[in-house]
């Protein structure tokens, strides 16, 4: 069997993806992605997130409130949310967390956002897909306050201390394009074990060299799998095999197409 990959988090429920992700999905296939995870940010996204893996055999689904909704967060969004969580390909809630990088909303009311999605998520033994910007604190205190720790650390741009925390917690990790050319993210890579990471390419964002400038999809998630290639001195076949394992760990509802 060849070499696959699987993109972790990729926002196909964003523009300019969702009126026609065909060519991207072929792409896609093309490197050797067999499966691409669309989280929710919002009850809308969420439901276009659940509408593509509807639609096409390698997308699966994630529902959850970012942080930059959670200011719009209401109880009633819970039970929106576990009514979601029962189609057979969400694999997980999220896009969740906190964030006060950029992000106006209240802690408290990011507090309440994302706690009541631990809680969900622990409730149905679903992973979280977990937002982190400068939140490193309250956000280890609301998951070891509910006692959960099966997520992904999604995106990770934070210090190697948290990121060690995190995996002692038994969280896995994944970085996106920037690990192709920020020198921190790439430091931060290295010392870390292989064994606990996953690839992902947080499209259209964050697109890798060579392709900065441009829409980020879901092949381009190939080039974050070759550079951590050339940080760990391993192969790409190792890496692949290693991300993907990890991936299918983490979110066990996923299955891979091959095609």
């Amino acid at each position: 069997m060849s070499a696959i990959l699987i993109d972790t988090h990729a926002h196909l429920n964003f523009s300019p993806f969702t009126d026609q992700p065909e060519p991207y999905l072929e792409r896609a296939r093309q490197q050797g992605i067999g499966a691409v995870i669309v989280p929710g940010v919002d009850i809308p996204s969420s439901e276009k997130a659940l509408d593509l893996a509807e639609r096409y055999a390698m997308i699966y689904a994630a529902v959850g409130i970012h942080p930059e909704d959670a200011g719009a967060f209401a109880s009633d969004h819970l039970k929106i949310l576990e009514t979601l969580c029962r189609h057979e390909k969400c694999v997980a809630i999220g896009e969740t967390g906190m964030d006060f990088y950029r992000d106006n909303t209240p802690e408290a009311m990011q507090t309440r956002a994302f706690q009541g999605q631990a809680e969900l998520a622990k409730s149905l033994n679903l992973p979280l897909i977990i937002h982190n910007r400068q939140a490193d604190t309250p956000l280890m205190n609301i998951l070891n306050k509910v006692d959960y720790f099966n997520g992904q650390c999604h995106c990770y741009t934070g210090k190697v201390d948290f990121a060690l925390q995190c995996l002692e917690k038994g969280l896995l990790i994944s970085f996106t394009g920037l690990v192709t050319f920020a020198r921190e993210i790439r430091d931060t890579v290295s010392q870390l074990p292989l064994e606990a990471l996953m690839i992902e390419t947080d499209s259209p964002f964050m697109a890798p060299i060579p392709y900065r400038g441009k829409t980020n999809e879901p092949a381009y998630v190939r080039r974050v799998a070759e550079t951590f290639g050339e940080i760990f001195r391993v192969t790409f076949n190792d890496v692949a095999a290693i991300t993907t394992q990890n991936a299918l760990r983490l979110f066990p509802k996923l299955t891979l197409n091959e095609r």
